[in-house]
């Protein structure tokens, strides 16, 4: 196989890691527009959490479809494609926006979020494949640490864009001025993303040929797979399975936990602060997942993913139960850091599976990214939960999530490691 300059290869490799932060920032701004459409079109929890779901859904529609295309039409084509889609879909939130439609920020929520998961299923390869694959490991979480950069700045902006005067408590009137302006918020925030956008496009067209360059081709059979193919594939290795079931109750805890943080940290029983501050604070969940994929890469180099795994996922667990069990103030600063601990669990659950599936590399990958609609999945779960009981006591559903996946993770350490000359790998957030 052709070999990229080192210098051509850390190139792209810096351009790719554009794109993390792009749909990093784009995936966190979820977080608080649950709240506000739930103050602006006067939704329960559930029907509130149907954001999340209208965004996540998407990766179980897409990432076939994206595998496939990625086969077919290569990574940088690929790449601007997706872009495309995003475009589409910030301009489909300007329209909600301005006629005020809950069903048409569905809609735009949806399409943008198709246009990120082609973006993931192509870029995810691409960032495993720019260096030595006995690095994937520490590459990819040290990539989602400029991933996790964007879910950290997109909460802070969203929650002053969306929810400012805001309230949804009960016996809260919504004045036209406020919801306007929240309107007028989320019009802004996805005016300025399709700007962001474009410019993104420009840089990865004025790069293609050093990222060709760098990207290793797909295998030939691939390119001439179709969808049921690829599934097929994907469904006939055990680890494939195993790992999807994981990204499946990774991401929805982790999205469950990011929309409802608001709202939590907004409740008199926990801290009751003013909602915008509330959206504000959602940062510092996100921000702790920065700071623990920091510390990850460096963990990565010393100690074994699947140990490291276990210990994190255990971590996380245990501080679901002190916040349903316990509640209060404090409670509050322990659902903040469990984003600390979300830090490495989706890279570290894709590459474990790619070194141990027995499929193809982007039929696991994109098998991988179609589970995280457990996005869409677990949220209203959570929304169903605190709709009946209250927000604390919602923690119960993540923790049996992260309970799950340490027992993923103590597995991993005894199933055999399937060699390969370029492991892919992935991020979401």
């Amino acid at each position: 196989m052709r070999q990229p300059r080192t210098g051509g290869t850390a190139a792209a490799y810096v351009i790719v890691t554009c794109l993390f932060f792009a749909w990093g920032f784009v995936t966190s701004l979820v977080d608080p527009l649950v709240a506000a459409v739930k103050g602006i079109f006067e939704l329960s929890d559930v029907e509130a959490q149907l954001s999340a779901s209208a965004f996540f859904i998407a990766y179980g529609v897409m990432s076939f479809p994206a595998a496939v295309l990625l086969g077919r039409r290569k990574a940088v084509p690929t790449v601007l494609i997706a872009l495309a889609m995003m475009v589409a879909g910030c301009l489909i939130m300007l329209f909600a926006a301005n006629i005020a439609r809950y069903s048409i920020v569905l809609l735009g929520l949806f399409v943008l979020a198709s246009g990120i998961t082609v973006l993931q299923v192509a870029a995810n390869p691409l960032a495993a494949a720019l260096g030595p694959p006995e690095r994937s490991h520490f590459r990819l979480t040290f990539s989602q640490s400029f991933n996790s950069l964007g879910t950290f700045i997109g909460p802070y902006l969203g929650s002053v864009l969306f929810l400012k005067g805001l309230e949804v408590k009960e016996g809260t009137a919504l004045t036209e001025q406020v919801r306007d302006a929240s309107l007028g918020g989320i019009d802004r925030a996805f005016f300025w993303i399709g700007g962001l956008i474009l410019l993104i496009a420009v840089l990865i067209w004025a790069g293609r040929r050093v990222i060709s360059a760098a990207a290793p081709p797909p295998p030939e059979e691939t390119a001439r797979r179709g969808i049921a193919a690829t599934f097929r594939d994907a469904v006939s290795s055990r680890w494939a399975l195993l790992g999807g079931a994981a990204i499946f109750l990774y991401v929805g805890a982790e999205v469950a936990i990011g929309t409802q943080m608001a709202l939590f940290l907004n409740d008199d029983d926990v801290w009751g602060v003013a909602l915008e501050d509330a959206g504000k604070m959602v940062s510092l969940y996100w921000g702790g997942a920065m700071v623990g994929r920091l510390i990850g890469s460096a963990l990565l180099t010393r100690v074994p993913a699947p140990p490291l795994l276990a210990a994190f996922t255990g971590m996380a667990a245990l501080m679901c139960v002190y916040v349903f069990t316990v509640g209060g103030v404090s409670a509050g600063y322990v659902a903040l850091a469990i984003g600390l601990f979300n830090s490495i669990m989706f890279p570290v659950i894709f590459t474990i599976t790619l070194e141990r599936s027995t499929a193809s590399d982007e039929a696991t990958s994109g098998f991988l990214c179609f589970s995280i609609i457990g996005g869409a999945a677990i949220p209203p779960l959570v929304g169903l939960v605190s709709q009946s009981t209250d927000y604390v006591t919602a923690f119960i559903v993540p923790a049996l999530c992260y309970a799950a996946l340490c027992g993923f993770a103590i597995s991993a350490r005894r199933a055999r490691v399937r060699l390969r000359d370029e492991p892919a790998a992935a991020t979401i957030h």
